[in-house]
């Protein structure tokens, strides 16, 4: 080989160089110096070391050689593999939430697309773009800073600037064209009814969840499932291209209210007119269709709109109508009558003494706000007499009335699909005290919803009966929040035929001159009920300033079909529930008969209206 020849020559060389050298003693008094002795002169790289290192390179490059030649020929799928495995990503496709509806097919809550706006704060120049970002901020209706400091957080490479924008929003956000700003299609629930409707509906969150109402109620089969697909995105979260399969989305189901849109803010805005012109804390409306045990009306004010929450408080959010419980006061009347009425305790005719509208037991005093002295079971009922109430009561153990206030649904919560409902308080009887029986004769010891009595007076529609409620055409939803088809029941009885006639005719005379709910009469339509003015509790007793004012009553009375209640709290002026609450009611009746194509069963000229006394407290 050329190259280890050149190595002997130069070995030989050096041998004569030393050998040349050797003797050579000093040079001009310098001591001897053995230039064999010097390591520079001396040292080399033996042959082998050289040869070693010059085979190990080889080898190193036939084996990366090698190495490219197998992943180009035999490798290629197993890293394409690889590749997908740390770039491929499940993409969730969101289902299309089913509508809710009303008994009509008005649509009460739907979807529609909408963009959710996003950055990767890395690439997003602020400097550069600044003008941009501060278009952007106005069109979202967000302080510029808000969006810079989400911008500024530390190791995100994926943030949110703002959810459910809507798609036209959306278009002119994506023509600023910044650089770092994305969206991603979603959806946004929208609530066309608004406030009239948003205590029954309720409302989802950012991520489509429902929080309240029916959204909540009902979320798992509104939701339906989500589709999903595999993609290969670049490092900027791209999109690439598909790969796989591709699951498609199950959309939601749709789910059929029993409440009539109509009738719904009709009640509303009834409602809401009263709260105001008496300058009241809130109120309720009820309206139960008796033939069918539907929910057509269930109304609350004040409200909110469910499309725009921003300032949302929990007073707004409370469905009053179900979650709300106090003592019902006088319209509990009825109820009592009734039960003595089916034990054969009185008659209609029954003369009751009130004397001089007072009386005692034990250490508590009861009255009337007159003296009516001597009454039948019509009249203390027509003129709401506590004394003569009690008396009544006087002739029923604890027990059956116990028994009687529980027949109704009152200490039990209602069969509706709602969170949070109310059940009431209804205290064992073996613990009531004399004082406390007589006083739950005419409603004050014992508590429960507007729901509650409406449902309750619904057996003095249906002679006697009590019929199940739903919310939900064709369906009701059990316990465990599954949709069951609903079946034909038959119902409870509570009170005989007779017995729930002789109480429709009762609440019928409150409704007449000489009645305490003169206000309740409607044009057209004959009606009946009771009004009820109770104290509200305050520490371990009652205010003297605050009352809740209500309104229970059913129409037509020879052949009922809807039971309508009213509640307003803390009424101002006037405190009286026939003054206050009956106005609503018959206004509420009216409309909805129409609504319901009912026809008028009585003249279409205005109700007589006589000076009355006001029920006693």
């Amino acid at each position: 080989m050329i190259r280890f020849g050149r190595q002997d020559r130069q070995d030989r060389e050096d041998r004569a160089l030393q050998k040349s050298l050797k003797g050579v003693t000093s040079v001009k008094g310098v001591k001897n110096v053995s230039l064999g002795a010097n390591p520079l002169l001396t040292s080399r790289t033996p042959v082998w070391r050289s040869r070693l290192l010059v085979g190990g390179l080889a080898l190193g490059f036939a084996i990366m050689a090698g190495r490219a030649a197998y992943v180009q020929i035999f490798g290629n799928d197993f890293f394409l593999r690889q590749g997908e495995v740390r770039f491929a990503r499940t993409l969730e496709m969101p289902a299309n939430r089913g509508r809710i509806l009303d008994r009509n097919g008005l649509i009460l809550a739907s979807s529609v697309p909408a963009e959710s706006i996003w950055a990767f704060p890395e690439e997003v120049d602020q400097e550069e773009d600044a003008a941009k970002l501060q278009k952007m901020a106005k069109l979202l209706g967000m302080p510029l800073k808000d969006i810079q400091k989400r911008l500024d957080i530390d190791n995100k490479n994926f943030v949110y600037i703002k959810r459910q924008v809507d798609e036209s929003i959306a278009k002119q956000i994506a023509e600023l064209h910044i650089k770092g700003i994305y969206q991603r299609k979603e959806y946004r629930r929208q609530y066309p009814e608004g406030e009239a409707v948003a205590h029954i509906v309720g409302f989802t969150d950012v991520e489509d969840k429902g929080q309240e109402g029916m959204e909540r109620t009902f979320n798992a089969q509104l939701a339906g499932k989500p589709g999903s697909r595999r993609v290969i995105k670049d490092r900027l979260g791209r999109v690439i291209e598909g790969v796989g399969e591709q699951v498609p989305p199950m959309d939601g189901q749709d789910i059929h209210l029993t409440i009539d849109s109509k009738v719904q803010y009709f009640a509303w805005q009834k409602l809401r007119d009263a709260v105001q012109a008496y300058k009241a804390k809130g109120g309720s409306v009820v309206v139960l269709d008796v033939q069918t045990g539907e929910v057509l009306a269930l109304a609350n004010y004040p409200s909110y709109d469910p499309n725009n929450r921003k300032n949302l408080s929990g007073e707004q959010l409370r469905n009053r109508a179900l979650t709300d419980i106090y003592e019902p006061g006088s319209t509990m009347k009825p109820v009592t009558v009734a039960l003595a009425l089916q034990q054969g305790k009185v008659n209609p005719g029954t003369l009751i003494a009130t004397g001089n509208g007072r009386m005692q037991i034990g250490t508590a005093n009861i009255g009337d706000t007159h003296a009516y002295g001597t009454l039948t079971v019509d009249g203390v009922v027509q003129k709401s007499s506590n004394v003569g109430t009690v008396k009544i009561s006087q002739r029923l153990t604890g027990e059956d009335m116990w028994e009687n206030f529980s027949n109704i649904g009152l200490g039990q919560k209602p069969d509706l699909p709602f969170p949070g409902m109310a059940a009431g308080r209804l205290r064992p009887y073996k613990s009531w005290r004399e004082v406390e029986k007589a006083t739950m004769s005419y409603g004050y010891g014992l508590s429960a919803s507007l729901f509650q009595l409406a449902r309750a007076y619904s057996v003095f529609a249906r002679d006697g009966v009590m019929m199940p409620v739903t919310l939900v055409r064709d369906g009701v939803v059990d316990s465990t929040g599954k949709f069951k088809p609903l079946e034909k029941s038959e119902g409870k009885r509570v009170y005989s035929p007779k017995v729930a006639k002789q109480v429709l005719h009762m609440l019928h005379l409150v409704t007449l001159p000489g009645g305490t709910a003169q206000q309740a009469q409607t044009v057209g339509y004959s009606v009946g009920g009771k009004t009820g003015t109770a104290r509200k509790q305050e520490g371990r007793g009652y205010s003297a300033q605050k009352y809740r004012a209500s309104f229970v009553g059913v129409s037509p009375i020879e052949s009922p079909r809807i039971v309508v209640g009213v509640m307003i709290d803390e009424p101002r002026g006037s405190i009286y529930g026939g003054v206050v609450a009956a106005p609503v009611f018959s206004e509420v009746v009216q409309q909805t008969l129409r609504i319901l194509g009912v026809q008028p069963d009585m003249s279409v000229q205005p109700g007589v209206i006589t000076d009355a006394p006001q029920e006693s407290l």
